[in-house]
């Protein structure tokens, strides 16, 4: 316990130098503008009746279309006619299925040579969020395993420090378990996943079984794993309004920060400072489960890299996640051509899925006016769960993106780091998170996952079955929170998860 604290602590010192001045106030709005946005995003006391433009999460960007399984993979509502067919463009080579090298269809080649999806949609599929494996014939596209060791060396320390690596990759099998592999090769090998019940009782007597995971891997392909090697379960996540996320003023970001709890809720909220490949500067993590990425083209590129082996020019990675120690994965042909650019996704590629990324928009709500969603979202504010899941922000107004400026947004997170508890800790650090820490998962669209994925499995392993199992697993910063809720009588419990299914 001594050390964790002891880590944190150094974590927090590095953070605070790291961000210097920039949790001060923005500078892309007057004086009066500044006053309004802070009239605007404070949190509401009034649940009689909906707060002005609750209906529309995403601002003018909300998608108003006929709610269906394709909702999610609609564009922003205001893109001008030029945009949408960038947006269409970036949609495809979303959807396209990348081939092995060498290849007659030059411009798809290049997957692997070992890699967990052919193409960004199987992984995000409909643009929803993935699952766990649903039986012994389901591949588990849409999850996979994060790799990592402690570091053992100086250098490798000062890495982890000045923000220059998030990770430390095992050294045999790289930064993620990869269990596809071009033809002539061994995959990695699988993850396997066991479950152990948990009952847990309400305050009504109600008992809640949730299923608690393990995980290991079988069939390796190149050896042992080192024996400190760290794993951690990533299940995809939707795509929805990541472009306005990005357009959030950092400045509104870090003043929901309180790394030393001086407000003493209980709630402290950190950033996560990691390296920008795209600008080769430290900048706010925002994307990814432990805010591991700072920008859409970072976390496309990193995706490309380590999900397809397909190199991009952030992440000039031919090879993809292919260790010094696979030598017959290094051997084998890559798909960079020089006629077509310098890495088998040149631009305009990875410009393309980017915008495609920051353009989904996000679904108008559904029964904001509902009497029994607005008891619930006072149910809802009153257990604490607005601490972190905060309501709402209004994007910056010198964005790059017209259809993106100056929206109010309800995306229902701080974006910031909070320890969830024993229960959810993955003991493993990335960047400046540690491995009891996770970034505050935005809440937007939550309600329509049935309808989109086909299932309501929740949090970054998808071990929760729905809402309630979601709520029950909170722990660390949000237990008092997560204890509001299970001693709630079960009218009151339902109503605040009719409101969150309502987002």
């Amino acid at each position: 316990m001594h050390m964790r604290l002891t880590a944190i602590l150094a974590i927090t010192l590095l953070a605070g130098l790291a961000f210097g001045n920039e949790g001060g106030t923005r500078t892309d709005l007057s004086a009066d503008d500044l006053a309004r946005v802070d009239r605007v995003t404070a949190p509401t006391t009034d649940f009689r009746k909906p707060e002005n433009f609750e209906q529309l999460p995403g601002g003018k960007a909300t998608v108003k279309k006929r709610i269906n399984g394709d909702i999610f993979s609609s564009s922003s509502a205001n893109l001008s006619f030029e945009q949408e067919e960038q947006f269409k463009l970036g949609n495809a080579l979303f959807r396209k299925l990348w081939v092995s090298s060498p290849s007659s269809t030059q411009a798809s080649d290049g997957l692997g040579p070992l890699f967990n999806a052919r193409g960004c949609q199987n992984c995000h599929l409909k643009d929803g969020r993935g699952h766990t494996p649903s039986g012994a014939d389901d591949d588990a596209v849409s999850m996979f395993l994060r790799l990592s060791v402690p570091a053992h060396t100086d250098a490798e320390r000062q890495a982890l420090a000045d923000g220059s690596a998030k990770v430390i990759p095992e050294p045999t099998y790289g930064g993620q378990l990869q269990d596809f592999a071009v033809p002539g090769l061994q995959a990695e090998g699988r993850m396997v996943i066991d479950y152990t019940d948990v009952p847990v009782t309400l305050g009504d007597g109600t008992v809640v079984t949730l299923r608690k995971p393990s995980y290991s891997v079988a069939d390796l392909g190149y050896g042992p794993m080192a024996p400190d090697v760290m794993l951690s379960p990533r299940v995809t996540p939707q795509m929805i309004g990541l472009g306005l996320i990005e357009q959030i003023p950092t400045e509104d970001i870090l003043a929901h920060a309180d790394p030393d709890d001086a407000d003493g809720d209980g709630v402290s909220g950190r950033a996560n400072r990691v390296l920008d490949p795209v600008t080769g500067e430290l900048a706010l993590g925002r994307f990814g489960w432990k805010a591991g990425a700072a920008s859409i083209r970072a976390q496309s590129a990193d995706a490309f890299a380590g999900d397809l082996g397909i190199s991009t020019p952030p992440a000039m990675m031919p090879h993809g996640d292919c260790m010094a120690a696979q030598a017959e994965c290094l051997a084998l042909p890559t798909g960079e051509q020089e006629r077509l650019g310098p890495s088998e996704a040149p631009d305009p590629v990875l410009d393309l899925v980017t915008f495609y990324s920051q353009n989904l928009g996000v679904p108008q709500r559904r029964g904001a006016d509902d009497p029994t969603v607005l008891a619930g979202k006072a149910a809802f504010y009153g257990a604490g769960c607005a601490t972190c899941h905060v309501p709402k922000f209004v994007t910056s107004r010198a964005g790059d993106n017209p259809a993106l400026r100056f929206q109010l947004i309800w995306p229902y997170s701080d974006f910031l780091l909070h320890d969830m508890g024993d229960g959810l800790a993955d003991h493993r650090p990335e960047g400046q998170a540690d491995g009891f820490e996770w970034r505050t998962a935005p809440l937007w669209g939550i309600g329509l996952t049935e309808t989109v994925s086909g299932h309501t499995e929740f949090l970054h392993d998808g071990r929760a079955r729905n809402l309630t199992e979601a709520i029950l697993w909170h722990g660390g910063e949000a237990q008092a929170a997560r204890d509001a809720f299970a001693a709630m009588p079960k009218l009151e419990r339902e109503a605040l998860l009719k409101f969150v299914e309502s987002l």
